[in-house]
């Protein structure tokens, strides 16, 4: 379960560390949330403040000698020209403490699937709360719909670490009342969803109160500012722990003599999925089910080292085998025990047994409904197969939380549907391994991305 700031924090200064240098990596982190709630402006201040950014840039987004901070992010001329953000727009920047990698993410309601990509390699996401908008002085005041959407989104797509920044406090006429019913709104709605909040932190991103440097006592708040608790917060972990699975996406002709049959001749390249490989690993390959036995791993710079859940490898095998892009490799089955009067073979029991049924959470993000009946293109891996929607079981209400029939699934709508594949594939639920619980559904006819499955 993800940890609370204030423990992560604990556990640093328990175990007499100075910085987080030492168990994090970079972090790849999203804003998100509804629109014109100050998500493009705050990065533009985490890039200002924390000297991010070059002067010949920063001269190219100030007038009148004021800096307009949004457009350090918004990057497309429509952006620009509408005031909006419509692309997720990266940027990077480091403190002494971490690297960051930013994404920016469009609040419209139309632009979800490009916030749902962001978040699927996020491993944390800033929800930006826009106080102006809220009935702030209600203590039972109502949150706004995307901002509920994008939380929900990001916890079931199980991006690490949640923060809610409530910003624009300086525009209301009681912020620490404000502040005090919104993060009591926040926190009940998180409750009830389900979702470990890291951090609720007030700022003020035109201003700059407590986004790089804190703001001791505004808001009654004397916490760490934004930037200190995303240098806290945790890298998500690899699926390190788990039986071996690599989705193949490029097969390379090795440059071996062909004359040298030791070992075989082709180089699998790809990511591994979960678990790790080395030499002398066992492994089945999928959907044939030949075993093979890995003869080599070569790491991105082509040198032979094992390598872990996350990273890219390429995989030479013991022998010449027909695999080809969309294929898996796969830890080898176990056997099960045979029993006294078993005169058969034992039966194998495959770490990541194909399935052509599925029930998934779906999050759907096309301009036409999910029907019963409806065929899509499903992409898994590097695979691609035909899914036909068999039912929609329920469909998740964003105001009550409640799971309500259905029939379709309305764009932006998230629910739980069955699927059938044409063929089987090695699908995990996502709760046990993110990328083998992992789908995309394409339609037919326009081509677009029309959903994010996510297996049980």
């Amino acid at each position: 379960m993800t940890k609370t700031i204030e423990t992560i924090a604990a556990s640093a200064v328990s175990t007499g560390e100075n910085s987080i240098n030492d168990h994090i990596s970079a972090l790849r982190f999203i804003t998100c949330g509804s629109v014109d709630d100050g998500k493009s402006t705050l990065i533009g201040r985490l890039l200002v403040d924390s000297r991010a950014v070059l002067q010949d840039h920063l001269a190219g987004v100030t007038r009148s000698g004021e800096v307009d901070l949004a457009q350090l992010t918004d990057g497309l001329s429509s952006e620009r020209e509408q005031g909006i953000t419509i692309d997720v727009a990266y940027r990077y920047f480091a403190t002494e403490e971490r690297k960051f990698i930013i994404g920016d993410a469009p609040g419209h309601e139309q632009y979800t699937r490009n916030m749902v990509t962001a978040a699927s390699q996020a491993d944390a996401a800033v929800v930006l709360v826009d106080a102006t908008k809220l009935d702030w002085q209600n203590p039972q005041l109502e949150l706004l719909v995307q901002t509920r959407r994008h939380s929900l989104l990001v916890h079931l797509l199980r991006v690490h670490s949640l923060v809610f920044a409530v910003n624009k406090l300086d525009a209301v006429a009681d912020p620490s009342l404000a502040f005090t019913n919104i993060r009591a709104a926040l926190l009940r709605f998180a409750q009830d969803a389900g979702i470990q909040v890291a951090a609720t932190v007030p700022v003020s991103a035109l201003k700059g109160w407590n986004v790089v440097n804190p703001h001791p006592g505004w808001c009654g708040y004397q916490g760490h500012s934004l930037l200190q608790v995303l240098e806290l917060l945790p890298h998500t972990p690899a699926d390190t722990q788990l039986p071996l699975a690599f989705p193949v996406q490029w097969v390379e002709k090795s440059a071996s003599s062909s004359a040298d049959t030791r070992q075989g001749r082709r180089v699998f390249w790809g990511r591994v999925a979960a678990g790790s490989v080395a030499p002398g690993a066992q492994v089945s390959l999928f959907p044939s089910g030949q075993k093979a036995v890995v003869a080599q791993v070569l790491d991105h710079a082509r040198r032979p080292t094992g390598v872990d859940a996350g990273s890219s490898a390429g995989i030479v095998l013991d022998r010449e085998v027909d695999v080809s892009r969309g294929d898996w490799i796969l830890a080898a089955p176990s056997a099960a025990a045979p029993a006294d009067d078993d005169f058969d073979a034992p039966v194998e029991h495959s770490a990541w047994p194909g399935r052509r049924e599925i029930s998934a959470t779906v999050a759907w993000m096309d301009d036409e409904p999910l029907v019963v009946g409806r065929v899509y293109w499903a992409l898994h891996g590097h695979r691609w197969v035909k899914a036909k929607v068999r039912r929609v079981v329920h469909c998740l209400n964003i105001h009550t939380l409640a799971k309500e029939g259905a029939h379709q699934l309305e764009p932006n709508a998230i629910g739980h549907v069955e699927l059938v594949l044409q063929e089987p594939l090695p699908v995990a639920a996502f709760e046990q391994a993110r990328v083998l619980g992992a789908l995309i559904l394409v339609d037919q006819a326009s081509h677009k991305t029309a959903g994010a499955v996510l297996a049980h």
